[in-house]
C-alpha cells in the first residue's frame, strides 16, 4: 500500500492543451513518465482561461473557441524522488512553466487490491 506524509515537494508544470510530444498530449507524456518514474501520483487539470509569457490570452468561452487551454499538471511526492524526476522535464517541456513548492501532507494511502496500492 503506497503512503506518503509529512514534508513533501510538489512539481507543477503549466503547458498548453494543444503541446504534443511523442505523438500524444504533452501533459500525457509528463504524466506516464511520472508513473513509469514510480512517483506517488500525479494529476492535470484543465484551466479554463490564462495567458503566459506569449501574451495571449486563452480562454474556454463559446465565442473564443480556443483550443490551447492552459493545463497544469502536479505531481506530489518527496523532495529528492521529484528532483531525481526534473532532468526527464528538459527534454519535454519546451514552452511553459515547472514551479516547486515544498507541501504538507496530511493523508495519502493507495486503495487496497489496486494497481495503485501495489
Amino acid at each position: 500500500m503506497t503512503r506518503l506524509t509529512g514534508v513533501a515537494l510538489r512539481l507543477t508544470v503549466f503547458v498548453g492543451e494543444s503541446d504534443i510530444r511523442h505523438h500524444r498530449p504533452l501533459y500525457s507524456e509528463i504524466v506516464h513518465r511520472a508513473h513509469a518514474a514510480g512517483l506517488a501520483g500525479a494529476s492535470v487539470f484543465r484551466g479554463i482561461e490564462g495567458f503566459g509569457a506569449s501574451s495571449l490570452v486563452h480562454t474556454a468561452r463559446l465565442l473564443s473557441l480556443s483550443e490551447d487551454l492552459p493545463v497544469a499538471v502536479v505531481i506530489v511526492d518527496t523532495a529528492e524522488r521529484i528532483r531525481a524526476f526534473l532532468p526527464q522535464l528538459d527534454g519535454l517541456v519546451e514552452e511553459g512553466l515547472v514551479t516547486l513548492e515544498e507541501c504538507e501532507v496530511i493523508r495519502y494511502v493507495g486503495r487496497s487490491g489496486s494497481k495503485e496500492a501495489e
